[in-house]
């Protein structure tokens, strides 16, 4: 079973039994990638799919961040809970372990040497960690064993 069929399949049986908020969750899931999908006129495999949750996935984390401060702990705890739904469709993330060991193994691939070999660098790691991390954290990662 597709991704993208997990995702109708699981809507379904969340409309059975009543979770709204993995139902909408799941409904908006399934209507982004949908609308990419229209947008670019084809079929998205599954790196597509991953690639529309984590968007999803940010877009939350990011509102969560933006309302911090607000003290809204309603709010807060339904997007805490709309992530979650979303983590256990997406690949598990890895670490910071994890990725700065890519960022060592391309950057000994690529024979950088400094900031400025980023470019060298970084077509090299994105396809390992795409999905599976967040890019600005790749970024400083590489930075970091670059300047370091």
């Amino acid at each position: 079973m597709t991704l993208k069929e997990r995702l109708f399949e699981d809507m379904k049986t969340a409309m059975r039994d009543k979770e709204l908020v993995r139902k909408e969750v799941l409904q908006i899931s399934r209507a982004a990638v949908l609308q990419v999908e229209k947008d670019s006129q084809k079929t998205l495999d599954e790196d597509g799919v991953i690639d529309v949750l984590a968007k999803e996935y940010r877009k939350r984390s990011e509102t969560l961040a933006e309302i911090a401060s607000s003290g809204r702990e309603d709010v807060m705890s339904r997007i805490r809970e709309e992530m979650a739904i979303l983590e256990t469709y997406l690949p598990k993330a890895l670490t910071e372990a994890e990725i700065e060991q890519i960022v060592r193994e391309a950057v000994a691939a690529s024979g950088a040497s400094s900031a400025r070999d980023m470019g060298k660098v970084m077509p090299l790691i994105m396809p390992r960690v795409k999905g599976k991390a967040d890019g600005r954290l790749v970024n400083t990662i590489v930075r970091k064993v670059l300047e370091g």
